[in-house]
């Protein structure tokens, strides 16, 4: 790998997304590289199960971030451990820069940075997660079923999960710091109408306690009145926003009000040959099925694209 390298397709991302990308670039016979400046397999490497993921069961998220892996090293993709510093898009060809500062080209890009849950920052959040706390009321809910969980968040995601934690969990208590919902009134009314939903007003979670091995309680403070208490819980779903790792898309990029890239039905972003896929793009639902086909449908019209450019060239 040298200096000013072109290559078809440069994949930035490891993720389920990223991974599905490069699948099936190298099953195109494309020449692909995919960058990665953590552990590949992203988010779901440090799940501690995942179990809605269609034909595998019963596996660690540690454990299907190598599967993707090993299957996308056995067609040939160079995964490289390296941070892209920085994307630029060219009439041409686009270019990324590595943090060693080598600069690479290619005729396609596909973006699969990912995405961010916001945190509480509170004692005991990353103590416990994948023990009780979680980001993800559709990955994690199961093991909830007939326990009582804490969701802390007020706007459409808060709660539309907890209506969705209602239907599994014997007690849902949603916290909220302020005394009313960012959410849509259709989602209040229906959040209204769930009898095993309790709100908490006016409130914050000051620290996530446990027994060394999962949650067991919340310590909580009223935003108003200052006053300390505690709640017992089994488990607590953060859902206080989302946020795309967007800071390497290019000023070109359109992206909407949040912050996600938007793109049509084959990934393509406003700018030719740029891609971007999984929980980086605006969509419905940040899911790992839903990054791995977004991998696929883009690696598919990146191929077309290399093709008709190259079509054009000869």
């Amino acid at each position: 790998m040298a200096n000013n390298d072109l290559y078809e397709v440069i994949i930035v991302g490891g993720g389920p997304a990223g991974l599905t990308a490069g699948l099936y670039c190298k099953r195109a016979a494309l020449k692909t590289v995919l960058f990665e400046k953590g552990m590949p397999g992203g988010q779901i490497a440090i799940s501690k199960d995942v179990e809605n993921y269609p034909g595998v069961e019963g596996i660690t998220g540690f454990d299907l971030a190598e599967k993707l892996l090993h299957h996308t090293q056995s067609f040939g993709l160079n995964v490289v451990s390296q941070e892209v510093t920085s994307v630029k898009t060219g009439p041409d060809t686009h270019s990324v820069e590595l943090g060693n500062g080598d600069v690479l080209q290619a005729m396609a890009l596909i973006l699969a940075a990912g995405g961010t849950m916001r945190k509480l920052g509170v004692p005991g959040e990353a103590e416990y997660l994948g023990a009780g706390v979680s980001y993800c009321a559709t990955c994690d809910g199961f093991f909830f079923k007939d326990k009582t969980v804490v969701v802390v968040g007020g706007g459409d995601t808060a709660v539309e999960e907890s209506i969705y934690l209602s239907r599994l969990a014997k007690k849902v208590y949603l916290i909220h710091r302020r005394n009313t919902l960012r959410a849509s009134n259709i989602l209040q009314s229906r959040l209204n109408a769930e009898p095993g939903i309790e709100m908490i007003w006016n409130t914050i979670v000051t620290d996530i306690r446990g027994d060394g091995r999962t949650v067991n309680a919340v310590s909580l403070e009223n935003t108003e009145s200052g006053e300390k208490g505690e709640l017992q819980t089994d488990g607590v779903f953060v859902l206080v926003g989302y946020s795309p790792n967007n800071k390497l898309i290019p000023p070109a990029v359109s992206t909407d009000e949040q912050g996600f890239v938007i793109t049509d039905d084959m990934c393509r972003t406003n700018v030719p040959g740029l891609f971007a896929v999984g929980d980086l793009r605006r969509k419905f639902a940040n899911q790992i099925v839903v990054a791995a086909a977004d991998g696929c449908i883009a690696a598919l019209a990146a191929a077309h694209y290399v093709q008709t450019r190259k079509s054009a060239v000869t």
